[in-house]
């Protein structure tokens, strides 16, 4: 078993930043590939950036790239998301979520992964 917990999330104006950050505990971290969905009210869970175990190949959807970089560091069981330029479209419940994966790209697909944070609000503000 791998819990979650994220932190950081909170109300911003457009164009500033705001850092996420996962912190896990459990199993042996650095095993597993880590993503950042987001999520808002009637709309499906969707990928925002995705790295893999040793923090050597990252994923980000067309929507954040340049924006958002996630890093990790596995001697503290963390997984970062930092937001800069953010814009309204942002807002959304952002989870952070685990799968034990040693292969080189991180899984893309939510149903590929095991373990689930309970969430951090994100609002971006006009």
């Amino acid at each position: 078993q791998v819990q979650l917990v994220e932190s950081g999330g909170g109300l911003v104006q457009a164009g500033g930043s705001l850092r996420l950050s996962c912190a896990a505990s459990g199993r042996t971290f650095s095993n597993f590939a880590v993503g950042w969905f987001r999520q808002t009210s009637g709309n499906e869970r969707e990928l925002a950036a995705a790295v893999n175990w040793s923090g050597g190949s990252t994923y980000y959807a067309h929507s954040v790239k340049g924006r958002f970089t996630i890093s990790r560091d596995n001697t503290k069981n963390t997984v970062d998301l930092q937001m800069d330029r953010l814009m309204p479209e942002d807002t959304a419940v952002y989870y952070c979520a685990a799968v034990l994966s040693r292969s080189f790209y991180a899984p893309m697909e939510r149903r590929q992964y095991d373990y689930w944070g309970q969430g951090t609000q994100v609002t971006v503000s006009s």
